[in-house]
């Protein structure tokens, strides 16, 4: 194994091993190791086709004291059920959920990038229908894979600010989701959008609510987050915005920084008065963003990450890699 731990970027690398289980006849087996990157799949899955399935992402992190520790998995066990039980699929027991994600990491311990480095072990649990079939109707079968990957930044540059584009002339029904629940882990109908984005420069798409178009909803990537010129924390309280478990984590933080949260509809009017912008969640952390293109009109953040934002990401960090006390009990030893 030879990784340049100070260089990773957000791509997959083959690791030791994955763990997978089996949903079949109404139950799910006992958890076994594959050293193998390699699935079999029927070409009539049910997930190829109409695509039953859903994925999470969440990270371990090698702390100050060299223990590793994984950030909130009980919230990702949860937030996948939910979207298990959207698209009819059977829900994974959480505590197995959990002994899983610990069992997977501690095989893979040499993989967690060192203290120091910037880098995490990051999780990819991925829940698929398996069952071949074509007519349109739940599958009868399912597999829950989790593989882990060593990663850095997710854009290259640290938390050097990106630039988004909202784009006003595409019908997004449902970017992300489907419909009015959010469904964790299908991220197809904001591929073309931010191919566009970055056609124009920009890193990525800040999407309006599909019904009025004047709405702030999130980023395609992660969620959005901005500060007001008084200090306040805003983000948007929207049906399809995906519950980012990084976003929860900040709104409770700057409570106790004594920040005041501000979780409402986000109107577009108002990125002309925010101080800061920033992207946030699992893979992001918190990213600057320092312009947002919406037509002619562009809106300007700064080339540097914003102090209250820089404030907040120095705790978040902190927490997940064992600098500062974890007063929430967040972090889950491995």
């Amino acid at each position: 194994m030879n990784i340049d731990w100070e260089n990773l970027g957000f791509e997959f690398s083959s690791t030791k091993s994955n763990i997978r289980f089996s949903y079949h006849d109404g139950e799910w087996s006992e958890g076994k190791l594959y050293n193998s990157d390699e699935i079999t799949l029927s070409v009539a899955s049910n997930c190829l086709h109409y695509g039953q399935a859903a994925f999470e992402g969440l990270k371990a992190f090698c702390c100050k004291d060299g223990k590793v520790r994984v950030f909130r998995p009980e919230e990702n066990a949860r937030r996948l059920n939910v979207s298990a039980e959207y698209l009819m699929m059977p829900k994974f027991p959480e505590e197995k959920f959990i002994e899983a994600v610990k069992t997977i990491v501690q095989d893979n311990i040499d993989y967690v990038p060192p203290y120091g480095t910037g880098g995490s072990l990051y999780i990819r649990p991925v829940l698929i229908g398996t069952t071949a079939q074509i007519g349109i109707s739940p599958a009868k079968d399912y597999e829950l894979i989790i593989m882990v990957s060593p990663v850095g930044p997710y854009y290259k540059g640290g938390i050097k600010p990106v630039n988004a584009m909202i784009l006003d002339h595409l019908d997004r029904a449902a970017p992300q989701g489907t419909g009015h629940i959010k469904v964790a882990g299908n991220y197809a109908a904001s591929l073309y959008p931010t191919n566009i984005a970055k056609k124009g420069g920009c890193h990525v798409t800040l999407f309006l609510d599909a019904k009025s178009h004047d709405f702030i909803d999130e980023f395609g990537s992660s969620n959005f987050a901005a500060i007001t010129p008084d200090g306040k924390y805003v983000t948007p309280q929207s049906s399809t915005v995906l519950p980012s478990i990084t976003n929860k984590s900040l709104m409770q933080i700057a409570e106790d920084l004594g920040i005041e949260v501000d979780r409402r509809q986000v109107h577009r009017s108002e990125l002309e008065t925010f101080a800061e912008v920033g992207a946030v969640g699992t893979a992001v952390v918190i990213t600057p963003v320092g312009k947002i293109v919406h037509g002619e009109k562009v809106y300007e953040y700064g080339d540097t990450i914003g102090p209250v934002l820089k404030k907040l990401y120095d705790e978040m960090t902190g927490i997940q890699y064992g600098e500062i006390p974890d007063r929430h009990h967040w972090m889950l030893e491995v």
